[in-house]
């Protein structure tokens, strides 16, 4: 499938309904159009929901809780695992799907968008075992139980990721699920609803209503039906969901932004530095609330790195994302290259160093959201560039005097996701553990599936991944069996 004779609606990417009780309904009225970053057509339609459309499926949801609740942790860890066998028999189907809704490189939609999910899926059934269902302590009994129907909202950048790291530890804990897929990439939702039917997973475990956050998300969050939200997103989405949620004084789970910062400690290998910094804030083009997209170095080593970076900057070729060896393919819509290539202008007037990239369109694309990979040098690290959350391909290099300075600006923004330190190993550690965000990568560390991921301040009070992601969806019963007959008040 060629994007670039993507010149109109392809029926087979289209979805006709919501996914309810275990079908889709019939096709909406009103309906939304996705369209291709990269020529602007139309690739398919999904349905426009409406708060009835929530309404049936939290039914639908509640109807199944208690069948699937009873199910055997062990039985539903299985179940998850034949979920995972079927999407990764989907690999491709997912990865076209993902490539002509948002633009991400067809190489990178295969090895990541598409195979990690199923990935995350396996992990998470894993550690069925590592989870305390029930313990005692003293004389009481303490239970796990599922929280409920939860709504899972998640954004466009990492579609069937970000939908399975709610999904698979919501499944495992026993919760019934009525998901809200990101406009802009709704497509994988109907591949993962057949994924979850083939995997015999019961009809209604699983609803998917398509539609806009202000219609289908608000309605979501403010049901009374629904025990808990899980969402992730920017910051700002994140506050409105709180408060919506907040009537019925439900559990909301946040995943927000992030303005990541790598911290380079003298001794570091710059070259290394250099190509782990790169990989991070560009793949994806950029769009990834961890993407590392200050890099913090000492003074004496500034020009000598931004020098490196420019010369494996040349690496990241920018073009049509259907072909494998593109690596940085366009933004995921245009409203997108607008905002990003407003910061790259700001960034220019408020007297950052251009090093590479800049404004305005890709020679040879100038149709399409296609932007310039940019790095700034000797930034202030007051700017906007490096203080406000880009998300797209624009890393901002700061100088700093010593490492009292480097914590002080990795920690001056409203956020705390991610960071990441380069440099010798305890002196690396002794820098991480100073610092206010929910990870730290050391020395090009990768991510580790049975960590906690997660984020300090305004990036979000939640954590997923792991023990810690799935007991986010259990509640807590303690039962006083009463047995040490010490006359306790029952409180």
């Amino acid at each position: 499938m060629k994007l670039e004779n993507m010149t109109e609606t392809h029926p087979h990417l289209s979805v006709g309904g919501h996914w309810i009780a275990g079908v889709f309904t019939e096709d909406s009225p009103s309906r939304s159009a996705v369209t291709s970053p990269v020529t602007g057509a139309v690739v398919a339609t999904v349905p426009s929901g409406t708060a009835a459309d929530v309404d049936a499926a939290v039914a639908a949801a509640r109807a199944a809780l208690p069948g699937w609740s009873s199910w055997s942790p062990l039985s539903r860890a299985e179940a998850l695992e034949r979920m995972a066998a079927e999407l990764t028999a989907r690999n491709e189907e997912i990865a076209q799907a993902i490539t002509a809704e948002i633009g991400v490189p067809i190489s990178l939609s295969r090895a990541a968008q598409a195979a990690l999910p199923p990935a995350v899926a396996v992990a998470t059934a894993q550690i069925v075992s590592e989870i305390h269902w029930e313990q005692r302590i003293g004389d009481s009994l303490i239970v796990r139980e599922p929280v409920g129907v939860v709504g899972a909202i998640t954004p466009w950048n990492f579609p069937l990721q970000q939908t399975m790291t709610k999904l698979a530890p919501a499944l495992l804990a026993g919760n019934t699920v009525v998901f809200k897929p990101a406009e802009l990439a709704p497509l994988t939702a109907a591949i993962l609803a057949r994924a979850i039917e083939d995997a015999g997973i019961p009809a209604g475990v699983f609803n998917v209503v398509f539609g806009a956050g202000g219609v289908v998300g608000e309605a979501l969050a403010a049901h009374p039906d629904v025990n808990m939200i899980s969402f992730t997103g920017s910051t700002a989405a994140g506050k409105r969901v709180a408060v919506v949620a907040s009537g019925t004084v439900k559990r909301v789970a946040l995943e927000l932004g992030g303005k990541s910062a790598n911290i380079v400690l003298d001794g570091a290998d710059l070259d290394a530095v250099a190509a782990h910094t790169l990989m991070n804030s560009w793949t994806n083009s950029g769009q990834a609330c961890g993407a590392w997209t200050r890099l913090l170095v000492p003074s004496n080593l500034h020009d000598e790195l931004v020098e490196r970076l420019v010369a494996a900057a040349a690496e990241y070729s920018v073009g049509d994302p259907s072909d494998p060896a593109v690596r940085v393919g366009p933004l995921a819509s245009e409203k997108q290259w607008e905002r990003v290539n407003g910061y790259i202008k700001r960034g220019i007037a408020d007297g950052a160093t251009l090093a590479y990239g800049g404004p305005g369109r890709v020679e040879g694309l100038e149709t399409g959201a296609f932007v310039r990979p940019t790095i700034f040098a000797r930034v202030d690290p007051d700017s906007a560039i490096a203080q406000e959350e880009i998300f797209g391909p624009v890393l901002s290099v700061i100088a700093y005097d010593d490492v009292d300075q480097a914590v002080e600006i990795a920690d001056s923004t409203m956020y705390g996701l991610t960071a990441a330190v380069f440099g010798p190993h305890n002196e690396a550690v002794a820098v991480a553990r100073r610092l206010h965000v929910g990870q730290v990568y050391l020395n090009g560390a990768g991510l580790n599936m049975r960590a906690p991921f997660g984020g300090y301040k305004q990036s979000g009070n939640s954590r997923e991944f792991g023990t810690f992601g799935i007991e986010e969806f259990t509640e807590l019963k303690a039962i006083q069996l009463g047995e040490a007959q010490t006359g306790g008040v029952a409180l």
